[in-house]
């Protein structure tokens, strides 16, 4: 990270929503700059580098999930969704699409301010090939294909290491159902959702998971999975 202060663009019509973001993000030492509508945060995007985006997909204009899109045909900054909508096809459309994130309002702060930091420490670690992914205590060789927990090496199986290292190398991420059988699988896989979590479930096991205790592997009910860094 630079020596400047992260630059945020916060797209929400609501004024107050923008309002409280910045007043709660500025003190932890980001840059907010504000649009209002697509149409403006896609003319702020082409004039201005920033850092992140923190995106409503209700806007006036045009559809968030259409700002999405726009972005993603020329950058890969990260987007956090804001949205009221909780509905999990919502979810899934706007994390195919290209978001990073997505929380629901109304949301914590501390939470926000903690998927900020993942999505950001994510974007500066892939700007170059690491040989080893940290995540928490586990560590994964991409050379050696050898995975360790908490100094332990974990023996998994070549499908189980894929699922894995997807999962490692977008940590902090959620990577939805449909994005890890078409990576791991193909087209072969990509509607049996019951076979991914097979491996999933084998792979928490090796991997000594328990929901809610030491806990590696988040499922997010309806969406995917999330590889949890100790911070998200």
């Amino acid at each position: 990270m630079s020596a400047n202060p992260p630059r945020i663009l916060v797209v929400d019509d609501e004024p107050q929503i923008r309002r409280m973001l910045k007043t709660s993000l500025v003190p932890q030492k980001f840059e907010i700059v504000e649009a209002s509508t697509a149409g403006a945060a896609l003319k702020r995007l082409d004039a201005e580098e920033f850092d992140l985006i923190i995106l409503d997909l209700g806007l006036p204009d045009r559809s968030g999930i259409e700002v999405i899109q726009e972005v993603r045909k020329s950058s890969s900054v990260p987007i956090i969704v804001l949205s009221v909508r909780n509905d999990e096809a919502g979810k899934v459309k706007a994390l195919e699409f290209g978001a990073d994130d997505y929380m629901t309002k109304p949301f914590g702060m501390a939470e926000l301010v903690t998927r900020i930091r993942v999505a950001l420490r994510h974007r500066y670690q892939t700007q170059g090939t690491q040989p080893l992914l940290r995540a928490g205590d586990l560590v994964i060789d991409l050379v050696n294909r050898h995975v360790s927990r908490a100094g332990q090496e974990i023996k998994l199986s070549p499908t189980e290491y894929d699922i894995l290292r997807l999962l490692a190398e977008h940590a902090g991420k959620i990577l939805t159902h449909d994005f890890l059988l078409r990576k791991v699988w193909g087209d072969d896989k990509v509607d049996d959702v019951q076979y991914l979590r097979v491996y999933v479930r084998a792979l928490r096991q090796k991997l000594g998971d328990r929901i809610g205790e030491n806990e590696i592997i988040r499922t997010e009910m309806g969406v995917g999975y999330r590889l949890m860094t100790g911070e998200s």
